[in-house]
């Protein structure tokens, strides 16, 4: 199983509809999506600010924008399944589906889990890889450093993840890389795994 985090920036742009195509022809129900926030959730940072309502109660909203935003990517493209359990994940899988994951049962449901903004689909699609054994977690960016490979100190530092990601990428079995959006060719063709070394950058998953 590969986990791919497409995030909410990536709406509108002409990027988007190329890695859900890219997904849905080669994912062969190994390949699934966590959605981003995105615009459903700036309306709960809105919400939150003009209520005054808890960060535990805007916690599940912007969970559920997530579910939002995956609907919509599957109305973008047909060819999408969505699935909001390990059960139904497993099912379509079988089923040689290309996925979209509704993280919003499976998140509110875990207490462990932080429920503040520090907390974003990145760490939740490291969460999903964890509890799905998956082999590779991909996060698709609008930025990415420069390196070929960069350490998860320096992107957390830089803004391009959240502080909460290291909780559930240290001591994993899965690699995590991080894509920029205009690279969906590093999984079109052949062995995803080459062509995503070659175009994309490894996180080395240690504070260093």
């Amino acid at each position: 199983m590969w986990v791919i985090k497409l995030g909410g920036s990536l709406l509108g742009s002409p990027e988007l509809p190329q890695w859900l195509e890219m997904i849905a022809q080669h994912s062969d129900g190994k390949f699934i999506i966590v959605p981003g926030g995105g615009v459903f959730a700036d309306a709960v940072r809105s919400a939150q600010t003009k209520t005054g309502i808890s960060d535990a109660v805007a916690h599940q909203m912007a969970v559920m924008a997530m579910d939002q935003y995956g609907i919509l990517l599957t109305g973008l493209n047909p060819a999408l399944v969505t699935a909001s359990s390990e059960l139904e994940i497993a099912e379509r899988g079988w089923q040689h589906r290309a996925l979209v994951w509704l993280p919003s049962r499976m998140v509110c449901a875990d207490e462990t889990i932080p429920t503040n903004w520090d907390v974003t689909s990145d760490s939740l699609a490291a969460w999903l890889a964890s509890r799905l054994g998956a082999e590779h977690l991909v996060l698709v960016k609008s930025d990415r450093p420069e390196a070929s490979e960069v350490s998860l100190e320096r992107l957390v530092k830089d803004g391009l993840v959240d502080t909460h990601l290291g909780d559930y990428v240290v001591g994993q079995s899965f690699k995590t890389w991080v894509v920029h959006k205009q690279d969906s060719h590093v999984l079109q063709q052949g062995d995803s795994l080459q062509q995503l070394q070659q175009g994309a950058v490894a996180v080395r998953c240690a504070w260093n």
